[in-house]
């Protein structure tokens, strides 16, 4: 099963993106799922979670700018990762992930996605 990762791109700094993760309805609904990002020379991080029944975990200091939801259709459903204020720090390749809770707020997710690339830079 694969998770379906789009809306990286470049932004300048100050501005906004949102990311989306497609995932088949035969996952979405049973897991848990997160945003992490891994930026060059660093270890992969945890964004932000966001369990089947809607409650978010953010890592402290992005809690302010990012901000992450979920909603469905007949078919499949989707995890988004708004994104504000981004900031040059923020350049990172960013990943979805969806399993249990403790699977995907500690990396070891069984589903990911391919990485969708946010490039912050003037």
């Amino acid at each position: 099963v694969q998770l379906q990762a789009s809306g990286g791109g470049l932004v300048q700094p100050g501005g906004s993106l949102r990311l989306s993760c497609a995932a088949p309805g035969s996952i979405f609904d049973l897991n848990d799922m997160g945003w992490y990002r891994q930026a060059p020379g660093k270890q992969r991080e945890l964004v932000a979670g966001i369990t089947s029944g809607g409650r978010t975990k953010y890592t402290d200091y992005l809690k302010d700018r990012f901000s992450i939801s979920r909603d469905s259709d007949s078919d499949k459903s989707t995890v988004h990762l708004q994104m504000n204020y981004l900031k040059p720090e923020d350049t990172a390749v960013y990943y979805c992930s969806a399993d249990s809770w403790a699977a995907v707020v500690t990396a070891r997710g069984q589903y990911w996605g391919q990485g969708t690339l946010v490039t912050v830079s003037s």
